[in-house]
């Protein structure tokens, strides 16, 4: 169902008929020249409100995207998985870390507790080799 009259040939005839003589040959030239402007402005306003009709579903459409895309963000599968193996890591790594800790401490503390003077072998450990070489 159209809310919009249908004019058919007749009616168009019958609205030109009328008002050529309401108006009158003098004045019709002038009357249609206004009527084209007055249908021009109202074809304008249309075209505006189409406009601002579309921008105003464009930006919902577009609000509706970000908070998908933000909903998105915050339940990443991925991150979520990358977040668990992080968490199950890190344990693991401490104690590794404290353990290589342990054994930097334990190295140097042997380091530093071996006397200077042991590296030379001693007169009398080299009798004892030069006996013991010497026993067949």
């Amino acid at each position: 169902m159209s809310l919009m009259p249908q004019f058919g040939f007749f009616e168009l005839m019958l609205v030109a008929v009328v008002i050529l003589i309401v108006v009158g040959p003098n004045d019709l030239p002038k009357f249609m020249r206004d009527a084209g402007r007055l249908v021009a402005k109202a074809r304008a306003m249309a075209g505006e409100f189409t406009a601002a009709f579309d921008q105003m579903a464009r930006e919902a459409e577009m609000e509706e995207l970000r908070k998908e895309i933000d909903e998105l963000k915050k339940h990443n599968p991925i991150t979520d998985a990358k977040n668990a193996i992080d968490d199950t890591i890190k344990p693991i790594n401490e104690e590794l870390r404290k353990e290589a800790d342990d054994l930097n401490k334990a190295a140097s503390d042997a380091v530093a507790d071996t006397p200077k003077g042991d590296d030379e072998p001693k007169a009398s450990d080299t009798e004892t080799q030069n006996e013991e070489t010497a026993k067949p």
